[in-house]
């Protein structure tokens, strides 16, 4: 049989299999199922949808769950092709599903692949992702992923006792990559959970749900390398480099992990505490595993390192009670009256609302007899020193102007006595003659 016949023969065989009567129903079955499946999405799409944005405080779960939302077409079209192939596989020849079988993985891929790339933010990782996997999808839906898988692993070299393969690599980096994103999204769905709990302390929170993404990626990491066939145990190799490198590069990052567990146990700081830590004011908005965000009144956000609230005096103040007392010092002149005084301070601080009377009463007391006036000390307390203490002190350092004002109470200048022991006379410049006046040339304007 020469070139021709054979190419002949071949084309008939093709001819006979594509266009036979069950190669004709599997089409059939292929387009009614993608229109019925198209239009039943339609009609469950919408309420579906609105049910699932309902979910508050978990984004990461509602991103998913729209993720598939969007996608009922095709998740309904994977029913139907299934539920076909296992008729035809049950009724039929091998042959006579080959089609719904093709068309069922390469639907069920592109339905992963659509679903895992609306999860992941990064646009360009997700197209990474959908070109990969809809490569090796096709190439096993085609039978030629084992052709491919074999070339990979010959593509290898021998170090030592270990042969590294361009497969294992891949497959280290593939399988390493998306465990420890599944592992990260798991502890992210997980912490939005634990934060809605009402029975454990922020700082608790925090400390639960790190010790959580932390163990998930550590499991993932050795499940990843334990499935590529690595030896968790030809690891031990590199523990003495490790630890050096631990000693010597990474003694800050390591002083600021175990201080960052230190303040979750000891609960000395929790996000929300206002807190003073040098001249930085402001209150705490994350604890990370290496630094604490702090976002001041004007907007700053400084990333402090956690070793700096171990080693240094911070001033907490909420650590045990959201109240402060605030002191405003003043004075008016000596021709006041001190009780009047103190009664229209006390008076005036009691009309500003985030002054927390009900707490504690505002108190004046005079301090002292100054230089030119009589000092008083205005005490008060408050519940919100996250909104501010410049401001509240302004505050009410502006009622006790006015009140002082139409009450007729001054606030003195600062007054200077000076003595001149030795006697001396003073002179002023003798005044021009009337000859010497007009002696002197005029400046005439022009």
């Amino acid at each position: 049989m020469d070139f021709v016949e054979t190419i002949n023969v071949t084309a008939a065989s093709l001819q006979r299999f594509v266009l036979n009567e069950w190669m004709l129903y599997q089409c059939a079955v292929i387009v009614i199922g993608y229109f019925a499946c198209g239009l039943l999405a339609k009609r469950l799409e919408p309420a579906l949808e609105a049910r699932a944005r309902m979910i508050r405080g978990n984004p990461d779960l509602l991103r998913v769950i729209i993720a598939f939302m969007r996608r009922l077409k095709w998740l309904f079209l994977i029913v139907w092709l299934w539920i076909a192939d296992v008729m035809l596989s049950r009724y039929g020849w091998p042959s006579y599903r080959w089609l719904v079988g093709t068309v069922l993985t390469l639907v069920a891929a592109w339905f992963i692949i659509a679903v895992l790339t609306r999860i992941i933010r990064n646009q360009t990782l997700a197209r990474v992702v959908a070109v990969l996997g809809w490569l090796y999808f096709a190439l096993y839906a085609l039978g030629l992923d084992r052709p491919v898988l074999t070339a990979l692993d010959n593509a290898a070299v021998n170090l030592g006792a270990v042969r590294l393969s361009l497969l294992l690599v891949l497959k280290a980096i593939v399988l390493s990559a998306a465990m420890i994103w599944l592992a990260v999204l798991t502890g992210n769905m997980s912490s939005n959970w634990i934060q809605k709990s009402a029975d454990l302390t922020p700082s608790l929170k925090v400390l639960i749900s790190k010790l959580i993404k932390i163990g998930l990626i550590v499991l993932a990491g050795m499940i990843a390398l334990s499935a590529t066939g690595i030896d968790l145990t030809a690891l031990t190799v590199f523990s003495g480099a490790v630890g050096v490198g631990i000693g010597f590069g990474l003694q800050k990052v390591v002083s600021n992990f175990i201080s960052g567990i230190i303040i979750l146990l000891d609960k000395s700081i929790k996000p929300g505490d206002t807190i003073t830590l040098g001249e930085t004011f402001g209150s705490i908005r994350d604890l990370r595993s290496r630094f604490v965000s702090v976002i001041t009144r004007d907007g700053k956000e400084y990333l402090i390192p956690n070793e700096d609230f171990i080693s240094q005096q911070v001033v907490n103040w909420s650590f045990s009670s959201d109240y402060v007392r605030i002191e405003v010092s003043f004075g008016t002149s000596y021709d006041s009256d001190p009780h009047e005084v103190a009664r229209i301070a006390i008076d005036a601080v009691k009309s500003i609302p985030r002054v927390a009377s009900a707490y504690a009463q505002p108190v004046c007391w005079m301090t002292g007899f100054g230089e030119s006036s009589l000092d008083f000390k205005l005490r008060f307390w408050i519940s919100d020193p996250a909104n501010g203490l410049t401001n509240i002190r302004g505050e009410v350092l502006m009622a006790i102007w006015d009140a002082f004002k139409a009450a007729g109470i001054s606030i003195p200048y600062p007054h200077r006595e000076i003595i001149i022991k030795t006697p001396s006379e003073v002179t002023g410049a003798e005044e021009p003659t009337t000859r010497e006046t007009a002696a002197r040339p005029r400046t005439v304007p022009r």
